[in-house]
């Protein structure tokens, strides 16, 4: 990538410009360059850089993209420090402020350096914590499948994979991208080992959380098989995600009378969740049975008669179910639901049915032989 420069000059001119420039503007800086080399004179330039940033003018962004330039000509090994004291300072200056800025001035410096540089983490950190502050994080590159060969091409231990998968995961949320979100949680929780996994618990306790409050979520019988939510089992919080994966209405509704200031204390909304749990009890009894008496869900599903037509509407929406009213007969038909979890049994019904598809197929193909040899 091409970034732009201050002036087009040798780069220790430049160093001595950018020295001229920082010291007119108020910096305690020297204007004469350093004699231990280029990346002595940045540390210096880069550390006096906060009266740059102060100014709000085009100015402003041609000298700060001169110092990136300089950086990125640097040897390997000498631009870490130089790299992290920058982006240090662009993430921390007048947070809030000027965002466009520090994220264009970042973001040359992440597609300038090599793909596979390992300072390359500290400058995607810092991206997405300056586009989080502005809700800019729709212009950062988040893709899933990206974000996993950026970890494996610059080699990050497991502390640092961590950290960047749950920097984005709060960016993620803080943008409302709640299905994003979930996707990066379960890879950083599905990320821990048997060894670890024990230090997984906020990360845990706030994955069950989100996903339970996210309207659109349905499905969580996933989430129990995570090392890190294993670690919970015995504690309130997996007692109630358990009643989300594959209890009833009933038991969520006696769960809350026991523990309504544990539901209170997670910021979840107690009628949210009983209509997600009407819902999730409604799937399972449209696996179980293909036609469904008002009366029954009348019962299990705790409403009014006049409210059972308005649910099933809802429940179609979701598309977690498909089924029709049938008034005069005062029952729901089902044609299609959403199995809440799929363990062994779910593949053996699979497994069946696929067997019994291709049993037929082969006997309609017999059935043309015989009636057309030559077929």
């Amino acid at each position: 990538m091409s970034v732009p420069a201050f002036i087009d000059i040798t780069e220790e001119d430049q160093a001595s410009e950018l020295r001229a420039y920082l010291k007119a503007k108020g910096a305690e800086i020297s204007e004469e360059n350093s004699e231990g080399g280029l990346h002595l004179d940045l540390a210096q330039i880069i550390e006096a850089s906060d009266v740059c940033l102060k100014d709000d003018d085009k100015e402003v962004e041609s000298v700060m993209n001169s110092i990136v330039s300089l950086l990125l000509i640097l040897e390997a090994e000498k631009q870490e420090t130089l790299i992290e004291n920058l982006c240090e300072k662009l993430v921390k200056f007048r947070e809030g402020e000027r965002p466009s800025l520090r994220m264009q001035l970042l973001s040359n410096l992440f597609y300038g350096m090599d793909e596979s540089a390992p300072v390359r983490y500290t400058v995607y950190c810092s991206l997405i914590k300056v586009a989080a502050t502005c809700n800019a994080i729709a212009f950062i590159p988040t893709d899933l499948d990206q974000v996993r060969k950026w970890i494996t091409d610059w080699n990050l231990n497991t502390e640092k994979k961590h950290t960047l998968l749950r920097l984005v995961y709060e960016a993620l949320v803080d943008c409302k991208k709640s299905e994003a979100a979930a996707k990066v949680m379960v890879e950083l929780l599905g990320s821990y080992t048997e060894d670890n996994a024990s230090q997984a618990r906020v990360d845990a306790h706030r994955c069950i959380v989100r996903a339970l409050k996210d309207p659109n979520t349905f499905l969580f019988d996933h989430l129990l098989a995570l090392k890190p939510v294993r670690f919970l089992e015995g504690e309130l919080i997996h007692d109630l995600l358990t009643i989300f994966v594959s209890a009833k209405l009933a038991a969520y509704v006696k769960f809350y009378q026991s523990n309504k200031d544990f539901i209170d204390s997670l910021g979840l909304n107690h009628e949210q969740n009983m209509a997600k749990m009407r819902l999730l009890t409604f799937m399972g009894m449209a696996v179980e049975f293909k036609e469904i008496s008002f009366d029954t869900m009348q019962q299990e599903l705790q409403i009014e008669a006049d409210e059972v037509e308005a649910f099933v509407i809802d429940a179609v929406r979701t598309k977690m179910v498909y089924c029709k009213i049938d008034q005069t007969q005062r029952k729901v038909v089902v044609s299609h639901s959403t199995h809440r979890t799929f363990g062994k049994q779910q593949w053996q019904q699979l497994y069946d049915s696929l067997s019994s598809w291709k049993g037929s197929l082969a006997t309609v193909k017999t059935s043309l032989q015989t009636l057309s040899p030559s077929a």
